[in-house]
Order: C-alpha cells, then structure tokens, then sequence
C-alpha cells in the first residue's frame, strides 16, 4: 500500500515540535507500507537534510517556501476569507508538484499533517483519493487564544484567522475519511467545530531510547526551557520567565542559572537576557540532550498552548522534574503530570523552581521518576493510526485489485 503524506516543514531532524510527530509517524507508517513525501520547506538548511529522508520515504519531493513575497501576499488577502495560514504555507508549483507525483505514484490514501497542507487533499488530482488528516491541535483555537491576549492591530489579525480558519478546519474534517488530533481537549475543540466528523485522538510518544535518565543528576542549579524562541508562545513565556520569575528565583539562588535553549531567538529576548548575566541564551543547537543533562529543573512557561508540549515530555524523559503552567499541564498525559508542578502566577511559578532546586539531586530525579513513561513510546503512541490508514485505503485497494 502506498500512502503520500503530506508536511508543511520536512520531518527532519526531530529537533522541534513541528517535526518531531511528523517524524516518527513516517518512521512507524514505513515499517509497514511504501511512503511518499510532498513537503514545504523553509531554509537552507532543511533543504540539506532531504537526503537523510530517503531511508524513509521511497520519493520525496520537495518546494522552498518564499518568505517575503508570501508575507505580501498574506496582507493582500486580509479583505477575503482566505485562511492567512494557507497563504504563509505555500510554495510556487506546490500543486504542479502534486500533480505530477500523483500521476506517477498514485497513493491508495494520503495523509495530511496539520491544516496548513490539509487544503492540498481538495486538490483535483487527489479526487477519489481517501484522506486522513493529522490536525495535531485544532490550530483555530490557538489563534483565538492568542487573540484574547494580543493587542491591535494583531488582535484584529489573530481573531480573522481564527473564524477563516475555523470554517475550513471544519470542511477539512467533514471530507476527511478520519481526523486525528493528540488530546481529548482538542478533540473536544474539532467536534465542537465538526461535530459529524470521525475524530480520534492519537497522541504524542516520547523517544526513551534518544532521552534517557541513565546519567548522573545534575549537581549545579540551572533551570531549561527549551523551544522555537521566534513562535510567538515560546517568546512569551521565555520573556515572562525572565522578567517575572527569574528576578525572585535568584533573589533566593544567586547561583542559579536560566538556560532558554532553542532555534531563532528574537531580538527582545536577546537584549533582554543581556541584562543579566545568569541567563543564558543559545539559538541553534545540534542536540539539546546535553543541556538537559546539566540542567536541574526544566520550565515550561507558555500562556498560550495546544496539544502536548514535546518539550516536557523530554524534559522528564531525561530525568528533569518540571514547572509548568496550567495551559500546558492541561495537554499533558496523566503519565507525565506526576513529574510536574503546576503554577500560573510569578511568585507561586518561582516558588515551585526554588522547592525542586533546593532538592538533592537525588531528591530531583526521583520526582522525575514518578512519571511512568513506559506507555508513552512513539510505537504504543501511533499504532492505532496503521488500523486508521488500513481502514481508509482498503476500499480503493479493493476497487483496483
């Protein structure tokens, strides 16, 4: 059986949010059946790392997403009722590519991760074609809720595209043979917009082979949020953390040490992190495993967040308890929770560092092991999206045979 699974960033390296599922859903649907990849990419540096696809994919084609002009075509379409994802989410000959790969390889079922490439399973050269799609979170409830606390002009932005959005997340449910998301939260928030849809919910693994809690607990007292630093959530909490958290922890721990690891920093974040000397900031990195294993604590400070923050769950993987915020405990397997402390104001969020950073070490990591992440692998995670994929494609399997 061939399935053509359809991404709006390439599924490699899972060093970040949008790849990682992406990832190991191709990992785990190869082992089984023949994939093809149609993907957006957005940088030199992803278009460097297609070849290393190839031991998944049997074809990957590929289209460059033009930034600029695609952000002048975003305003050009703010008067209409065009979802400003599907206009920032494009390439030139994106559909050109799908028709010829469809053409030569036609799929006995697609799979389109996100509404972003959800759009492209309406496309004439897939009529007839079952599809599933892979919401992840039902991103029209992410931009309602960045509306509500995001003020004009972006609010105004925020709130189009959440209603645009909205309409087209629930055609895209309807037309779907199935429609995945990872939590029973945003289940509830896709039948709430599609209630005659098929929606299951498949949720987020945790590699345990890659993120181990087999080395020594850190001695030292550095705390790590780790995420895309330009997403404007992760910017949020990171700021929040720094200028409403950090100042009361190290009135407490003048040792202690902020790590905010992860790609494209924002200029504010930069210039804010260097007014003090204890944070640190890194941009890229090529593996973040080393800086979890000198943190003691991990934070996940985001105000604004759907589904399962991958962060936390690597995070106690690799032995860290972990303060969070109610929107992210919220999406959290009740697995994980245990390893966790919730808190949503500065004081109480400083207050919970400050308990596990006055810990033992070994005090640390036995919070961390609270949580059994034994159920939670990528392969218990998605095995019910194989029977998902079987189901959908074995009607037209049955017509062609």
């Amino acid at each position: 059986m061939r399935v053509l699974f359809l991404t709006h960033r390439l599924p490699f390296a899972p060093n970040r949010g949008d790849r990682i599922r992406a990832y190991h859903i191709a990992r785990h649907l190869a082992r089984h059946h023949e994939i093809d990849l149609l993907s957006l990419m957005h940088d030199q540096e992803e278009e460097s790392r297609t070849a290393d696809l190839r031991f998944i994919f049997s074809r990957v084609e590929v289209a460059r997403v033009p930034r600029a002009s695609n952000l002048a075509r975003a305003v050009a379409a703010l008067p209409t009722s065009r979802p400003l994802t599907h206009v920032l989410l494009d390439a030139p000959g994106l559909r050109r590519r799908l028709a010829a790969l469809v053409a030569e390889r036609m799929p006995d079922v697609v799979l389109a991760y996100c509404s972003g490439m959800a759009r492209l399973m309406f496309d004439e050269s897939l009529r007839g074609v079952p599809a599933i799609v892979d919401f992840v979170d039902v991103d029209s409830e992410k931009w309602r809720d960045l509306a509500r606390v995001t003020a004009p002009p972006r609010r105004w932005i925020y709130g189009r595209e959440q209603r645009v959005l909205a309409g087209f997340e629930a055609a895209a449910a309807m037309h779907a043979h199935a429609s995945i998301v990872v939590n029973d939260r945003e289940a509830a928030s896709l039948r709430a917009i599609a209630p005659r849809a098929r929606v299951h919910v498949v949720p987020n693994g945790v590699d345990l082979s890659t993120f181990r809690r087999d080395a020594e607990p850190a001695t030292g007292a550095t705390v790590i949020f780790c995420g895309v630093m330009n997403y404007a959530p992760n910017e949020q909490g990171a700021l929040w953390l720094a200028e409403s958290v950090w100042p009361i922890v190290r009135s407490r721990r003048p040792d202690a040490r902020l790590l905010l690891v992860g790609a494209s920093p924002t200029a504010r974040l930069r210039s804010r992190a260097a007014l003090d000397r204890s944070i640190s900031v890194t941009g890229t990195v090529p593996d973040v495993r080393p800086y979890l294993r000198q943190s003691a604590v991990a934070a996940a400070p985001l105000m604004t967040a759907r589904g399962i923050q991958n962060k936390v769950l690597e995070a106690i993987a690799s032995g860290l308890p972990t303060v969070v915020t109610p929107a992210v405990s919220s999406g959290l397997p009740m697995e994980a929770a245990a390893a966790c402390r919730v808190a949503a104001e500065p004081a109480p969020f400083a207050a919970a560092i400050l308990d596990l950073l006055n810990l033992a070490p070994a005090e640390r990591r036995a919070v961390a092991m609270r949580a059994n992440l034994s159920a939670l692998t990528w392969s218990e995670r998605l095995a019910p999206l194989v029977e998902m994929v079987e189901e959908a494609a074995a009607p037209r399997i049955a017509r062609t045979a």
